[in-house]
This record gives structure tokens, C-alpha cells and sequence, in this order.
């Protein structure tokens, strides 16, 4: 079979997945549990930009970025040049035994990019999850407190404390507790499902005063470390919360002495249009957590924050033998180099042509109940009424699953899997990104407009 796709970019020479897509399918099967979920039922042999060739030939364009980890594409080649220099001159030391140049580099550079003129420290280590451990562990170290507040709907990690963080139950916590004691949940504004008609500002402030009612019936200001908060939520559906929620949480944080941090894992890199989300809202956190694009694919992650709060522990008590791997070190230097060049603003660009495309399908067809983003962070939201907004997952589902067998890679999301996100490399060229989009409506308007079809 030859380019069933007919698309310049998408080439299929199979029906996807392929024979020997399906063969390794086999293969996974018995040798890998099955808790590891795919979204394309492919393996891939090759990838670039934001293409990705599989096994057996076909060529598809890559809207989910290894969720949020491919800012910079697949391979850029400046990231490829640093890391085979880097294997030719030590692969990992272990910052712990013998120190190297990359990471203190590295930690200059967030030091210097991240929100806020104050003094400030870095260290790295291998995962969000790990992040978002550490940070919680340097906030209590700072405070002497021990509470941390989360908030609905919100994805902090699935090791032990940040799946405690985490507030969708499955498929991430069910049947996995006890949890980490002393972690609480607020509320998270999501204007589109706001109760009663309210508006904007009056969902912000029934937000804050629930959290403030928190105070008084789960756990005293004086008892909580820190609030961590996503500044738009990932894996809860791409919500995206006003700049005044924002600064009055920051305030209510400062009033109490409790500490801010921003997990910037999804958002950061240039995702949203600016280096980290939080600097769309004027807030300067206390501490960062950072990961997914900051190398490129190359795990690392990193938590900055404030000198003297990155301080409190001792000698020892954080770290982590393969924390900030030297080939992590030089692929996180360029790629800030690479956003630095121009890629940030492309984000606002894609972002603006993603969400114009996702605005004419949500006038067209009342399925698609909300249009939603900040920068090339975008999603869209399925419903079964325009009127109840009862979500629809299984029609999500379809959404996702049509475009990947039609050569585009999209993702679901959402506290009822009912979105569609959209985290396409900001590599990606206008034409490359008008032909997966158009991918996209067309599986929305055979799913939705006429679900019979699919």
C-alpha cells in the first residue's frame, strides 16, 4: 500500500499500525506490563522536528510532543551535536562524587531565566515527580511545617507524595494507598463549569474564600509549608486560570507565611508563550519545578527557588545519583539557547492558529463545549449537551484514536478524559501544523458532526 494518507507531511504506506508495529505490539505484550498506557499504537523508527517515521514507513506529525517533552522537536540537531560531545568526554561522574562544569552552568542559567530578580540556587535531578518531591521536602525543611495543599484536578507525579498531590483517581491513585499524610486539596477555577452562571471574578473569589474556609475545617495557615499549583493544569484539561486568582493565591500565601511553588514541569520552556506560565500573571514564586522539555527528551528536571530556602537543607539531604546528568546538563543549555532564539514567541504564533482552528469547529459543532489555552498550550473540550455539559469520553476517545490511525499524534486530558490537547514541538512549521490540523477537523467532524461515520 502506497501513501493511503495523500498529505504532503503524513505519508501512510500502512495501515497504522503496520505489520511490524503489530508484531512488536505482540512482543510488548508479553514481555511489558500492562500499566504503561500508548496513545499510537506504533513504534517509531526515526524522528525529526516534528515528524516521526514508525517501523513500518509511515510518517506522522506529532501533536503531543512526548506530552509536553519535545518543545524543541524531535533531535534538533544543535542538542544531538552537544550530547555526542559530551558522550565523548564523560557520561556520569555523579555530581555527588565529582562535580563538572554543565551543571553549574545549567543552574546559572535557570538562576537567571526563571521569574524574579532575588538571589537563587538550583539543583537537578531526573523527573518532575522527583521535582515536586524535593520541593515539598526543601519547603517543610525552610517552614518547620508540615501540611501541603494541592489542588483539584491538579498532576504533580506518580511516585508516592506527588501522586498524594495529584487529584484525579484513576488511573493514577486507585487501588495505590495509603497516601502521604498531611497534603489537601483546594479548589482550582474552571470558569466553562462554573456553578450557577457565575462570572470570572465571582468563581475566583468563591475559590479563595473556599480556601480560606480550608483553614478553618482541614488544617491552620500556621501548620501548611507550601501550596504547589499548576499555572495552567496539564493533565486536568488545559485549564487556564485569570492573573488575579493568581495573585490574590500569592497574596493569601504571603499573608500566612506558607510558600509558593509553581510546578512548571508541563508549562515551562516556552510552552505557553513566555519561559514559564507564572510570568503571564505577574507572580514570582518562591520555588519552580521544572522538567519534560528542559533537555530535549534527555531526562532531567530541576527545582529552583529562592537562595535561602534552597538552602535549608543540609549537606545530604537532597540529591540523587543520577541528578543532573552531565548529557542532561548540555542538552538543557541548548535548548534555552534554541527558545531564546525566537522559539517563545513561535509559540504564541502556533497558539494563535491552533486556537482560531479550534474556535470555527466549536462554532460549528455543539459538541465541542469549550476552546481553551495560553501560547501553544491548547485544548478543546467534548460534551454531549452544550446546555449540561455532561462530558463525553468516549467520543474523546475516538477523537484521539482516528487521528493517530490517520497519522497525527493528539493526546486526551481532563478530570473526565473528555479534552483534546494539543503540545506540538514549536519547531513545527506552519505548513506541517495546517495539515495536522486539518487532520483534526476532519475527525471531528466525522466524530461529532456525523458520529456514525467513525
Amino acid at each position: 500500500m502506497e501513501d493511503i494518507g495523500g498529505r504532503k507531511y503524513i505519508r501512510l504506506n500502512t495501515d497504522i499500525p503496520g505489520p511490524r508495529s503489530r508484531e512488536l505490539l505482540q512482543r510488548r505484550e508479553k514481555h511489558v506490563p500492562r500499566g504503561p498506557f500508548n496513545t499510537v499504537p506504533v513504534f517509531v523508527q526515526r524522528a525529526e522536528g516534528a515528524l516521526v517515521t514508525d517501523v513500518d514507513g509511515n510518517t506522522l506529525i506529532d501533536f503531543a510532543g512526548a506530552i509536553g517533552s519535545l518543545n524543541v522537536g524531535h533531535c534538533p540537531p544543535v542538542v544531538v551535536e552537544a550530547v555526542k560531545d559530551q558522550l565523548d568526554r564523560y557520561i556520569h561522574p555523579c555530581f555527588h562524587v565529582m562535580m563538572y562544569e554543565p551543571y553549574i552552568q545549567l543552574a546559572e542559567e535557570l538562576n537567571r531565566i526563571t521569574p524574579g530578580a532575588h538571589a537563587k540556587k538550583t539543583f537537578f535531578l531526573n523527573s518532575g515527580a522527583e521535582a515536586v518531591e524535593n520541593a515539598v521536602k526543601i519547603a517543610r525543611k525552610f517552614t518547620g511545617r508540615r501540611a501541603i495543599l494541592s489542588f483539584e484536578r491538579g498532576f504533580h507525579g506518580r511516585t508516592l507524595l506527588a501522586m498524594s498531590l495529584t487529584s484525579k483517581v484513576k488511573p493514577y491513585k486507585h487501588g495505590f494507598g495509603p497516601f502521604a499524610p498531611d497534603t489537601y486539596k483546594l479548589p482550582y477555577p474552571y470558569y466553562y463549569r462554573a456553578p450557577g452562571g457565575m462570572s470570572s471574578e465571582e468563581v475566583d473569589r468563591w475559590v479563595l474564600r473556599q480556601i480560606e474556609d480550608i483553614f478553618l475545617r482541614e488544617v491552620p495557615p500556621e501548620d501548611v509549608a507550601a501550596v504547589i499549583i499548576e499555572p495552567v493544569q496539564g493533565e486536568g484539561g488545559f485549564v487556564v486560570p485569570s492573573a488575579f486568582f493568581i495573585r490574590e493565591l500569592k497574596a493569601l500565601c504571603e499573608k500566612h507565611g506558607i510558600l509558593f511553588i509553581a510546578d512548571e514541569v508541563q508549562t515551562g520552556f516556552g510552552r505557553t508563550g513566555k519561559m514559564f506560565a507564572m510570568e503571564h500573571f505577574g507572580v514570582v514564586p518562591d520555588i519552580i519545578t521544572m522538567s519534560k522539555s528542559i533537555g530535549a527528551g534527555i531526562p532531567i528536571s530541576a527545582v529552583t527557588g529562592r537562595a535561602e530556602i534552597m538552602d535549608a537543607p543540609g549537606v545530604g539531604e537532597i540529591g540523587g545519583t543520577y541528578g543532573g546528568s552531565p548529557l542532561g546538563c548540555v542538552a538543557a543549555l541548548k535548548v534555552i539557547e534554541m527558545l531564546e532564539g525566537g522559539l517563545v514567541e513561535r509559540a504564541n504564533q502556533i497558539g494563535r492558529r491552533i486556537l482560531s482552528r479550534f474556535e470555527k469547529m466549536h462554532r460549528k459543532h455543539p459538541a465541542i463545549g469549550d476552546v481553551r489555552g495560553l501560547g501553544a498550550m491548547c485544548a478543546f473540550e467534548v460534551v454531549q449537551d452544550p446546555e449540561s455539559k455532561e462530558p463525553d469520553k468516549e467520543r474523546a476517545g475516538r477523537i484521539v484514536a482516528e487521528c493517530g490511525r490517520r497519522g497525527v499524534a493528539v493526546m486526551g486530558a481532563g478530570l473526565y478524559s473528555n479534552v483534546i490537547r494539543i503540545l506540538c514541538p514549536l519547531v513545527i512549521d506552519d505548513e506541517q501544523l495546517e495539515e495536522g490540523l486539518d487532520v483534526v477537523e476532519e475527525v471531528v467532524e466525522e466524530v461529532v458532526g456525523n458520529p456514525a461515520a467513525v
